[in-house]
């Protein structure tokens, strides 16, 4: 039963922030005067009748698991109203107090500069006024999109990509192009190995969890931790689902730098290990197997190709150096006797690897190595028999038609959404395929998948029209029956000019042009690696103007110094950023747009990650807009309208209501059909029945494990490739992505290992995870959580710094003790942190989360919030694949004298005049003039 609660207003406001998908619901409790009080879990049976949804259940080795009876969301959503009315919302629209666009605008103080309040209708204005100017002047390839993830889940004002829309109906824009920040070393690596579409992690997945539960004796953990990573995407469940599987008898290892905060409950053995070795760890385990012929010597020959060349590597054959167990502890510190007995333990018990995504273990440079070899690992022992897998605890709802576990209802929930996220550019498969879809859908027919023309197109075609596409503009067959909600939600005529990989755009910037290999489109298929771009695209401007609703490259991405560099560049003549928050790259913006939180808003949700049911909702307002914000569609709107009345118009689809948006996207959302009893309209909530017959589908690969030849993998050959088919064909010579993995410690790209001479002045490796008490760069600014020495270790001078976890030998060596403010550095910049002392990490290892608010002391080289991605390496992860390197580099950690302390404040007296909250840490009014 739920809790009897006096509240003037609840509603229903999704737990997530994975946007744009929602997550899943809980209630919010609100007073007469519209403030919130509270935010609870919802209790399913105060809605429906339980056993009507055909609950689920897993039963393993005499043993039950059932879901509660209500959600399980993360205990930082359960805090959001702090994040609703913190001293860090923007209330008002904002301009940068010496930036003039008549006049001088001085780029040169981004991050520098405060703000003063203007009126929405000079901000739409100037806006307006900036985008046609551009195009007048350069052309609208000049202003950059940034919009893509992990902002609320919204659907009908969503967090990224609205202004995509407006900067289409005009002509078109250069996109953002996000890269596989989630699965990086598994996107570029082994996706080559296993295929994996379209992210490189093993699919499909479907019921790996029940198998598991009933077959696997040993689980890994490496780099996965179920009460951490998988928390803000989808809540507690993963974390009940550990506890009941390490119930069952199952013996948990766990193999990471630090003991992460599942481990130090459950694990059976800690394995640390030097960030950013893996591979050789990996190594270390094959040639065991190879000289003790512990493998699945059948399953390789007849499930595998090349084979023959990687172990060559292995046993030396090819460099003289054989990779025992001796060799790889010298790389890792893991003791000779540990990793054969890991080796050993792993051939003689079913096995499979848990992930959270891979984690710093394929964040690192060469990150493609410890992936693909990750995959080699598991295909030597058998990779889709029982109880054999690589599984996830989160994402469960993405990349597959079968989940994971089994909470899938009769039918997919796709509620559609109207804004353009990541859309590929002119002229790539993907949008070709997107607007082709569109058409089929709106006139029944059309032009075939299979015979577009583009580079490579039939490759992609094939894997579009398999129905991997993820696409955020494809409607259902229930949507494609209502003709209003397919004018609607239809995709703008122009797709964006050319494209900038986010983890590139400061390198587009600062030097003018840039080339790279794939990311053409956000989980693209492996087709597409092969293929080189450049920036600017003939007949294409370099970029003049940003337009940013997802204002973290400086404390999320790679080198965060270099970005500030690039956006104080004279050639950005104009930024601006739209976000309810004052913080990270908003501080470098020219105008600041005020965005309500979902809070505020009314809206269609759905849970499709929870793993109890899958649902959809109605969200009314929590609470009043605050200050003057609006929703991020209605900001956009705002500036469309100063262009012209058409554009507005043609924006907004003829300005339609808001309820009648939803109601269009709830009868096309794809379950709609299913509610009988009219559960939407008489209760806002319509939680869809279980599949009766969703135990029975495929275990994840298992029928490739069975027959392959006759359900072949998505890799050329069909097979699991040791050596890779297509890196032998396009890059056979390549060092650092070479045709079969190797341990790469130095290359052209990056020089991060402890061997490097730039280890005799960094001698210390850095690490950077997902953080426990927020998601990525939200939630920093809870104040209940920053009491927490864990999320904020508040030093003798009263500020709040984000802790640098170290070993006792390690402080030891540099007279740091528990509490110091210390400054964590390298030759791109300087972090200052709070020094937390403790034996849950190796030595010769400092470990800070990613995603503290940048606090810029000076904002080219000096960070006072503990932002460590400041100074992560700024290069690829290596020459031919295209993504970021955010853990395992080298830095030094000094103490912070008083002295140093001193002589910083007469050196920057702005910085440390600046108001910082005591409780929530920078803030609004520190940077704004009254």
């Amino acid at each position: 039963m739920s809790f009897d609660v006096k509240a003037h207003k609840r509603v229903f406001k999704a737990a997530s922030l994975m946007g744009p998908r929602s997550g899943l619901p809980t209630v919010v409790d609100s007073d007469a005067e519209g403030k919130i009080i509270r935010i609870r879990p919802l209790y399913y049976e105060d809605y429906i009748d339980w056993e009507s949804r055909n609950p689920w259940k897993l039963e393993a080795r005499g043993h039950c698991f059932t879901p509660p009876k209500r959600t399980l969301p993360a205990s930082y959503y359960l805090t959001y109203k702090k994040r609703v009315y913190s001293e860090n919302r923007v209330r008002w629209p904002l301009k940068r107090v010496d930036w003039d666009p008549k006049g001088e605008r001085n780029p040169q103080n981004r991050g520098k500069s405060k703000f003063v309040r203007i009126s929405w209708d000079e901000a739409a204005q100037i806006i307006a006024d900036e985008i046609l100017r551009v195009r007048e002047q350069y052309g609208m390839s000049a202003i950059l999109a940034e919009a893509d993830m992990h902002g609320e889940g919204k659907h009908v004002a969503p967090s990224h990509g609205c202004m995509n829309r407006l900067l289409s109906l005009l002509g078109g824009y250069t996109v953002q192009m996000r890269n596989q920040d989630s699965w990086e070393g598994y996107s570029w690596g082994s996706k080559n190995v296993w295929g994996g579409e379209p992210v490189g992690e093993l699919q499909p997945s479907g019921n790996l969890w029940p198998d598991i539960a009933k077959h696997t004796e040993l689980l890994l953990f490496w780099a996965a931790d179920p009460e951490t990573t998988s928390v803000g995407f989808d809540g507690y469940m993963a974390s009940r689902l550990s506890y009941w599987l390490h119930s069952l008898g199952i013996k948990f290892v766990y193999i990471d730098p630090a003991l992460n905060y599942s481990g130090c409950c459950q694990a059976d053995k800690w394995i640390p290990l030097l960030p950013n070795t893996d591979a050789a760890l990996y190594l270390g385990i094959i040639y065991t197997w190879l000289k003790e012929g512990s493998y699945d010597k059948e399953y390789v020959k007849t499930h595998a190709i090349g084979t023959e060349e990687f172990f060559d590597y292995v046993l030396g054959k090819v460099d003289g150096v054989p990779k025992t167990p001796a060799w790889a502890s010298e790389k890792t510190r893991v003791p000779e006797w540990t990793i054969k007995a890991l080796a050993r333990d792993w051939a003689n018990k079913v096995t499979s690897i848990s992930i959270g995504n891979g984690g710093p273990g394929i964040r690192g440079p060469f990150s493609t190595e410890p992936a693909r070899l990750q995959s080699i690992c598991l295909a030597m022992q058998g990779l889709g028999k029982q109880g054999r897998h690589q599984v996830k605890w989160l994402e469960w709802n993405l990349h597959t038609d079968i989940y994971p576990m089994p909470y899938q209802g009769e039918a997919i929930i796709n509620i559609p959404h109207r804004a353009e996220i990541v859309r590929p550019p002119k002229g790539s498969e993907r949008d070709e395929y997107l607007r082709l879809k569109q058409r089929e859908l709106i006139t029944g027919g059309g032009k075939d998948a299979n015979k577009f023309s583009a580079p490579n197109a039939s490759e992609a075609a094939k894997f579009f029209a398999d129905g991997k596409e993820e696409g955020r503009f494809r409607l259902n067959e229930a949507q494609k029956n209502i003709a209003e909600l397919v004018e609607l939600c239809k995709t703008t005529e122009i797709p964006p000019l050319q494209s900038i990989p986010k983890n590139m755009v400061h390198d587009a910037i600062l030097k003018g042009h840039i080339e790279w290999y794939g990311l053409y489109s956000f989980c693209g298929p492996a087709e597409e690696q092969w293929i080189k771009h450049e920036y600017p695209r003939p007949g294409c401007s370099r970029i003049h103007m940003i337009w940013t609703d997802s204002p973290c490259l400086v404390t999320c991405w790679n080198d965060g110094f270099s970005y500030v560099r690039a956006f104080r560049d004279p050639s950005i003549e104009f930024i601006v950023a739209q976000q309810p928050w004052l913080e990270n790259d908003c501080y470098l913006a020219d105008i600041v747009l005020p965005v309500a939180t979902k809070f505020e808003m009314e809206d269609i949700c759905d849970d499709t990650g929870g793993a109890i049911f899958t649902s959809v909702y109605h969200e009314y307002p929590a609470c009043p807009p605050i200050g003057e914000s609006r929703n991020d569609f209605d900001c956009v709107a705002a500036v469309a309208r100063k262009i012209s009345e058409d554009v507005f118009m043609a924006y907004t689809g003829n300005d339609k209501a808001i309820d009648r948006v939803i109601e269009l996207f709830w009868q096309g959302c794809g379950v709609a059909h299913l509610d009988k009893d009219d559960d939407w309209h008489k209760k806002d909530i319509f939680v869809v029945p279980i599949r009766k017959d969703i135990l029975e589908q495929p275990v994840g690969i298992s029928p490739f494990a069975q027959d392959p030849e006759a359900h072949p993998l998505t890799t050329p050959s069909g097979k699991l490739e040791f050596t890779s088919t297509r890196i032998k064909e396009h890059f056979p010579d390549d060092e650092e992505r070479p045709p079969y993995p190797k341990y790469i410690e130095k290359g052209p790209s990056h020089d991060e290992s402890l061997s490097s001479e730039r280890a005799k002045k960094y001698p210390l490796l850095c690490m950077s995870n997902h953080g426990r008490w927020r998601f990525h760069a939200n939630l920093d600014d809870i104040t209940w959580n920053r009491e927490i020495e864990t999320m904020k270790i508040r030093a003798k001078d009263g500020y709040q710094y984000e802790p640098l976890w170290m070993h006792p030998s390690t402080a030891a060596e540099r007279g740091i003790k528990h509490g110091d403010i210390v400054k964590v550095f390298n030759e791109r910049g300087t972090v200052l942190a709070g020094a937390y002392v403790t034996e849950r990490l190796i030595p010769g290892v400092v470990y800070i989360d990613h995603g503290s608010r940048f606090d810029p002391i000076d904002a080219e080289k000096i960070d006072r919030g503990g932002a460590i991605n400041l100074i992560t390496p700024h290069n690829n992860i290596s020459k031919t694949a295209t993504g970021m390197v955010v853990s395992g580099f080298l830095v030094e950690t000094q103490k912070v004298t008083d002295e140093e302390m001193e002589d910083l404040k007469r050196r920057y007296p702005e910085a440390f005049a600046r108001k910082v909250d005591p409780a929530c840490g920078v803030c609004l009014e520190g940077w704004l003039i009254q």
